[in-house]
């Protein structure tokens, strides 16, 4: 029987949250830093010192010896310098412990060592991290034991945002301005702030350790690059929210308590569709929260995973023949006072205010599908999106029977004079009660669904990071509601000019609604007769991020200047070819030092087993053995065929100077000489002798966990 966890005192225990600081700040000090913290203000410098004081005391406390500028630079991931509170010795002998205000608020890591896609120069070192005081710190306990860690943005010495967050802020002040713009027009003159709200639903594998190590591949490039589908896969559908293993219910267990005392609203957890895959949801967070607490939530998969003898795969697409595994970005807008500006109601086709918000959003979408398409751009997901399982590569917008019904009456007629209503739902059983239907289905298929008081993008991949594709929601919809909000301030009769537009943008934007099977051939076929962009590789959809209408858009937002989209565009591109190569050097490693070496050990046998048959029994039939050898030692041939082209397609491609040039070759020629050699290999697994074959198979690895 495990022990007792009480969520309520183990929740925010490792976090300086308000409570805290409620308890520890004196009264005025606390007043102007929750201000701060609720205006999205700069730090007041005048008590940056007794809150660093109050932090450092808490911190220490709890076991802390050091603390770090916690930030997301352009790897994708998350980085950290520690630096222990110890100042100066005293003459005793004594160490004093010290944490002021300007450590607080600024540090400074090397500004050369992170991509920066050529903001700075190799020998322009300089770099600041700044605090982002609406995301508290929190306590970290791991083997090197208590830090604290406050989360940051970075930027370099000249301004331009080198991270993940800084591009997110900006972005969530765009959508809060807008968005209050057409909450005025409606007569809302309460609300002070529209906050972005995000929910990304995680979905992993979890592997066994031991097995994890036999697989190079997994360890150099997160994915298996060879592998033959064993006789079961998730064909029986028999893992989807089936009953939790022993060991991976003592790892969720452990996960969940972890992720808890950092004050991440950890919420579902269950197995999902693909043998040996799960998902983990928290509660729907300001986004810039959830982008932090999504990083710790990878972050503690992963640790936690290495104390019970596992791993934990945040590669989109670890198993081929297999789902992947992708990470549901549920987006919607907040106001402060507690309205969802997502909210449609009982009934769709009154509300104007809904209505409005909802054709700009079609409008965001339809207009700029290739960035939406980019920010969930990476190489994994190449392996997911428009290949063999959903969401496809084409953005279009689930909103389900009844908003669809709604749009169809307005485009049609002018007018929307009803909204079709649930009804109940009958069971048929006498002890069971009936269920209230909701108004549409839900639609599993499609990439951006409208899911009832929110839009769920589900493009993103398990590995990203979900900042990317908030900054795009936040600035194409700050966009649209700019563009909405200059032409109806501007109305004589308000009433008669929003209802033209809600007509006019759902009309001219609906070509991006399709509430069908997104899976399907046919839609396929469908979207490029309505002019849809299908996007299938990561290379092909880096050049959105500096096309004139995104450049001009991020810009008049002050999200991004013009070089700091084309630094990321040139990060992207390197991204890429640096992990296809990867991918490509670690097959010739495994192929030439393990593979084929077992093949040969196995082709000896046959061989030897052949002889020593005729020279036993002469007359014995030796035919299946001399079939399995003709057929393993042409297998072989053409592995060795693929393996030396990989060789020499991987070195050209390697020596390709320009970034976007490399990155288009990879994707044209290594990858495929990767396939091929692919194929032989996999073919070869399911002759050659278990026993001499070198590496854990899928079955060994999706099953025996």
């Amino acid at each position: 029987m495990s022990e007792v966890v009480n969520v309520a005192e183990l929740f925010g225990k490792n976090v300086f949250n308000e409570t805290v600081m409620r308890e520890r700040l004196p009264k005025s000090v606390f007043k102007k830093l929750k201000k701060t913290i609720e205006d999205g203000a700069e730090l007041d410098p005048s008590i940056a010192d007794v809150v660093a004081h109050a932090m450092k005391d808490w911190a220490i406390e709890r076991g802390a010896t050091h603390y770090t500028h916690w930030f997301q630079p352009l790897t994708g991931i998350t980085a950290e310098k520690h630096d222990s509170f110890i100042s100066s010795p005293t003459s005793e002998g004594k160490v004093i412990m010290e944490f002021s205000g300007k450590e607080l608020v600024k540090g400074e890591p090397d500004a050369s060592s992170f991509p920066s896609g050529g903001l700075r120069a190799t020998f322009e070192a300089r770099g600041y991290t700044a605090w982002d005081c609406t995301s508290p710190a929190f306590l970290r306990e791991d083997a090197i034991g208590v830090t604290l860690c406050i989360p940051t943005a970075f930027c370099s010495y000249t301004g331009e945002a080198l991270d993940k967050k800084t591009p997110l802020l900006r972005s969530m002040e765009a959508v809060d301005e807008q968005a209050l713009r057409i909450l005025r027009l409606f007569g809302n003159t309460t609300s002070k702030r529209v906050t972005p709200s995000v929910g990304p639903e995680q979905e992993y594998f979890i592997v066994d350790h031991e097995k994890y190590l036999q697989r190079k591949d997994l360890i150099y490039a997160g994915r298996t690059l060879f592998g033959a589908m064993p006789p079961k896969g998730q064909e029986m559908e028999d893992h989807y929210f089936g009953s939790i293993r022993e060991r991976i219910a003592a790892y969720m267990k452990e996960v969940n308590e972890e992720l808890w005392k950092l004050g991440v609203p950890a919420k579902t957890q269950h197995n999902e569709v693909a043998p040996a895959q799960h998902e983990l949801a928290p509660i729907y967070e300001q986004a810039n929260v959830a982008v932090d607490h999504n990083h710790i939530v990878m972050e503690t998969l992963k640790k936690v995973a290495g104390r019970h003898g596992l791993n934990c795969l945040l590669h989109e697409k670890p198993f081929a023949g297999v789902n992947g595994s992708g990470k549901h970005n549920n987006w919607s807008l907040t106001s402060d006072d507690g309205i969802n500006l997502l909210n449609p109601g009982e009934t769709p086709h009154e509300n104007i205010q809904f209505l409005l918000v909802l054709s700009c959003i079609l409008k965001a979408v339809d207009k700029h599908a290739d960035l939406l398409r980019q920010s969930a751009a990476d190489v994994g997901n190449d392996h997911r999106l428009g290949a063999n399982e959903a969401p496809p590569a084409i953005i279009s917008v689930f909103i389900g029977e009844q908003l669809e019904d709604v749009v169809d009456q307005l485009c049609s007629t002018g007018e929307a004079t009803h909204s079709k209503s649930g009804g109940t739902l009958k069971t048929g059983v006498k002890t069971l009660p009936d269920l209230f239907k909701d108004a549409t289905d839900r639609n599993r298929t499609s990439p951006f669904a409208f899911t009832g008081n929110k839009f769920e993008f589900r493009m993103v991949g398990s590995s990203d990071s979900i900042s990317s594709p908030n900054v795009v929601l936040n600035t194409i919809t700050a966009e649209a509601f700019k563009e909405a909000a200059d032409i109806l301030e501007k109305a004589e009769d308000f009433d008669t000019a929003v209802h033209d537009m809600i007509k006019e943008q759902l009309a001219a934007h609906r070509r991006v609604i399709f509430n069908g099977n997104g899976y399907s051939d046919a839609w396929v076929e469908e979207a490029e007769r309505r002019g849809l962009p299908n996007i299938k590789a990561m290379v092909d959809a880096i050049p959105a991020l500096t096309k004139e209408k995104s450049i001009s858009m991020f810009e008049a937002f002050k999200v991004f200047t013009k070089a700091e989209l084309e630094s990321r565009v040139e990060i992207e591109y390197e991204t890429y070819s640096k992990a296809i190569n990867i991918e490509a050097r670690t097959m010739i490693d495994m192929a030439g030092k393990q593979l084929i070496p077992a093949v040969v050990k196995y082709t000896t046998v046959l061989a030897d087993s052949l002889g020593k048959v005729k020279s036993a029994c002469p007359s014995a039939d030796t035919s299946v053995q001399e079939e399995l050898l003709t057929e393993v030692s042409a297998y072989l041939s053409d592995m060795k065929v693929a393996l030396s082209a990989l060789i020499d397609i991987t070195d050209k491609c390697a020596a390709i100077g320009e970034n976007k040039e490399q990155a288009a070759a990879y994707h044209s020629e290594v990858v495929p000489a990767m396939a091929a050699l692919r194929e032989p290999a996999d073919k070869l697994e399911m002759i050659v002798d278990k026993d001499l074959w070198p590496l854990p198979s899928y079955g060994d690895l999706i099953f025996e966990v």
